[in-house]
């Protein structure tokens, strides 16, 4: 499965209509969870730190900090600021990161080469080199620790939004359904809300399997009749109960607020905070839309819905003071409409859980893709949309949590207290990241980002605070758990690294491959054989290992590196690099398998057919290039760094037709998405100056009659054994790996490496579940790494 890569919209050229559809089909998919939060807001802020009294000044305080945190997060800073920030299209931690990595020597990620500069969608929007970004570039790349510690704070906001996929759909559910507390007696009522919210949640989750898009063209018509409901029940409650509520938006009644309430004032903010949950969905679902799609909706419909209702509130309860049941959002709801508004509440709340965990899925993925997370099973559940995927392991694990938080904390004050404190997490990483990208990325002044950071670092800290002061009321199990996964996630990124590592110090020489033979009691047989590595040059050790055991390899041998680049996206015709290992004659290439962090991995059976026709067209195109029937102008110079001898080029296989001989002359430029030529294999990343590379065809008539007679047999004869090879069989031969910290290591290496790493290397997938290689066809060479 091979799905389009980029926006799953292309927006460039459509007209008002389509992008207000977009708008439209934003609200379902993006501002689900935002939605929502009216319905805890109040609930948490009033539940013990601060009491709703008769001079209303509590209540006219909380609706102001609701209008300006409403105000300057989710509107200027991630509309108008953020959504900029973009990484071909897409947002979120990763694409922040990416984009850092890419414009600074920060990455972690190892066989980094040259040709991955030359990616369409690698391509750096502003000039490299500014004064006012070299130093801070200069200091990021000198210190290798600064490289950890920016792989770790985007690491600790990927495990925070993991913590408010398990976290958001427990408050919200509960939230919803909470609303029957006015329709029952308190002693049913207890015994109601707990089964019924854990049914919905089990039904929720185990419902994913089945994928969004069956069911997804409702979310948007959902959470629209919501923001209108809710809208029209603020607008009723103004106008009833208090005209002038209005008043309460100064920041003056802020300032009252804090001077009455002083430290349960500042508690109290934990609650508040809520009122911004699922702000950061507008940026990591900017991919599926476009930035003026989901400004537009943000921007005209949600923003006014949400204080409308966050007004309408404040104007009920001002009036009233005694409430037999406590400050919430169903009792300015009145009773004629109760049910109704209940019914949607209970199926909004569900449409921004769904929104949270698809989001979880994919921030998984993108983690194991880039090397930080162990390995699961990924189901795509639509091969037409782009990013609707399914993780089994993970959706069981967050469908037991999230029921064990709602039995466990029982009520809205622990949930929300938890929530806040992961929501708040994931902001203050993406405001250090945007300032980052502010001065590398965009060649700002560093008093921009400076401002930026200080301004919104401030807010987003000063609520933060007030979270963490609540350790013991619920806070505690964000942290917990983000300590938890980030140590998973920084073992398994660690020892992968040390791994690769590994296998670049103790690769074999080309020489030796060459040498093998019949003389040596080395056979080879029918077939090919793909051995993977994550090398890009060289030959890998548990191949000697393999042939050390079994003197035997295959007629066709294809070392294949599977490996991630930072771009959301890898073009399928800029996806395979391929060439030769040692002469035509030895029948022996190397093929390079770029994704993105963002990209579906092929299943195996498109996977083969696709590597076996990019071989062939690689063969045709080498042979027409030695024989001069191609003239490939603009080829790199041939940079042997880290490269053995005779396997220094590899040229990107595109969707040029290759299958015949050419017979004509090709004018024009060729452009990058067809096939470019010749970039050299590092083992380091060396810096460059961004080349535009093209390739010209001049195709000469005579020679290529004179030169077809002569390469023609040794041609077809090459493409003979490689499609006879394909129909004897192709053989997956994957490293089985265990890894052992070497003596003399501390305390902490050693347990986490022979222990930790271990421990889940042995209890999550293997490389061939996750490359989806037939049982039958697999081979597993034993390997252990000492590190």
């Amino acid at each position: 499965m091979d799905i389009d890569y980029g926006k799953c919209w292309d927006t460039s050229k459509k007209s008002w209509k389509s992008t207000l559809i977009l708008a439209y089909q934003s609200l379902g998919v993006v501002y689900g969870d935002l939605s929502i939060s009216p319905l805890y807001v109040y609930k948490s802020t009033f539940a013990e730190d601060i009491h709703h009294s008769e001079t209303n000044e509590e209540i006219f305080g909380v609706l102001s900090f609701v209008f300006w945190t409403l105000t300057l997060v989710p509107l200027f800073k991630y509309v108008f600021i953020v959504l900029r920030a973009d990484d071909n299209g897409e947002g979120g931690t990763f694409a922040l990161y990416s984009l850092i990595c890419r414009h600074a020597k920060v990455s972690l990620l190892p066989n980094r080469q040259v040709a991955d500069e030359a990616l369409s969608t690698y391509k750096l929007e502003h000039p490299p080199e500014m004064k006012n970004s070299s130093k801070l570039k200069l200091l990021l790349e000198k210190h290798k620790s600064l490289h950890t510690a920016l792989l770790i704070l985007v690491l600790l906001g990927t495990c925070m939004v993991i913590g408010d996929g398990l976290l958001t759909p427990a408050i919200s559910v509960f939230s919803a359904v909470s609303g029957l507390e006015l329709s029952m007696s308190r002693e049913h009522h207890q015994y109601a809300v707990i089964p019924i919210t854990c049914f919905i949640l089990v039904c929720l989750f185990a419902l994913q399997h089945y994928g969004t898009h069956r069911v997804g063209f409702v979310f948007a018509p959902i959470v629209m009749t919501w923001l209108l409901c809710i809208s029209a029940l603020g607008l009723y409650n103004i106008i009833h109960w208090n005209p002038q509520v209005y008043k309460a938006l100064s920041p003056y009644y802020m300032v009252k607020f804090l001077k009455k309430t002083r430290k349960g004032g500042w508690m109290s903010l934990g609650g508040i905070l809520l009122c911004i949950t699922g702000s950061e969905a507008m940026f990591a679902d900017l991919g599926h839309f476009s930035y003026t799609a989901i400004q537009i909706a943000f921007t005209f419909l949600v923003y006014p819905a949400l204080i409308l209702a966050y007004m309408g509130q404040a104007a009920f309860l001002s009036k009233h003071h005694h409430t037999i049941h406590k400050i919430g959002f169903y009792v300015s709801v009145p009773d004629v409409v109760r049910w109704p508004v209940l019914v949607i509440a209970i199926l909004a709340s569900v449409v921004g859980s769904q929104a949270i965990i698809s989001g979880t899925f994919s921030i998984i993925n993108q983690s194991q893709s880039l090397g930080c997370f162990p390995r699961v099973k990924v189901v795509h559940t639509n091969a037409k949309i782009h990013g609707q995927i399914y993780i089994p392991e993970i959706n069981w694990i967050l469908m037991i949590l999230c029921v064990a938080v709602t039995i466990g904390f029982r009520d809205t004050k622990h949930m929300g207290n938890a929530s806040g404190l992961a929501v708040m997490a994931v902001m203050l990483v993406t405001t250090c990241l945007t300032s980052l990208v502010i001065i590398l990325c965009w060649n700002k002044p560093p008093i921009l980002a400076l401002g930026f950071l200080l301004v919104f670092g401030s807010i987003e800290l000063l609520y933060f605070s007030a979270s963490v002061i609540k350790f013991l009321e619920g806070a505690w199990l964000p942290i917990l758990l983000a300590l938890f996964l980030v140590t998973v996630m920084f073992v398994w990124h660690y020892a992968t690294v040390k791994k690769y590592e590994y296998d670049l110090h103790n690769k074999v020489s080309l020489e030796w491959l060459l040498a093998l033979g019949p003389s040596l009691g080395i056979t080879r047989v029918p077939g090919i054989g793909l051995v993977f590595t994550d090398l890009t040059s060289g030959i890998p050790a548990n191949f000697s290992r393999f042939v050390t055991n079994l003197p035997a390899y295959h007629r066709i041998l294809v070392f294949v590196c599977v490996k991630s680049v930072p771009v959301p996206f890898v073009p399928p015709a800029e996806r395979y690099l391929v060439g030769r290992v040692g002469p035509a004659a030895h029948r022996s290439y190397r093929c390079i398998v770029r994704y993105g962090y963002r990209d579906v991995h092929q299943d195996v059976d498109s996977f083969e057919s696709e590597l076996v026709s990019k071989l062939a067209d690689f063969i045709r195109y080498d042979w027409y290039k030695a024989h001069g029937i191609i003239d490939a102008c603009n080829e790199d110079d041939c940079s042997r760094s880290g490269a053995s001898s005779g396997e220094c080029r590899l040229t990107v296989i595109g969707t040029l037709d290759l299958s015949g001989t050419p017979a004509f002359e090709l004018e024009e430029t060729m452009q990058p998405a067809s096939v470019s030529v010749g970039f050299p294999t590092v083992e380091s990343v060396i810096e460059m100056q961004p080349v535009e590379r093209r390739v010209r065809f001049a195709i000469d008539n005579e020679s290529e009659v004179d030169s077809r007679d002569e390469m023609s047999s040794q041609l077809q004869e090459e493409l003979e054994d490689l499609y006879t090879a394909q129909q004897a069989g192709t053989a997956f031969v994957l490293g089985h790996s265990h890894v052992k910290a070497k003596q003399g290591s501390s305390v902490l290496k050693r347990l986490a490496i022979n222990y930790g790493y271990n421990f889940l290397r042995r209890n999550c997938r293997g490389a061939d579940v996750s490359l989806k290689v037939p049982p039958a066809s697999l081979l597993e060479v034993g390997m252990v790494y000492i590190v």
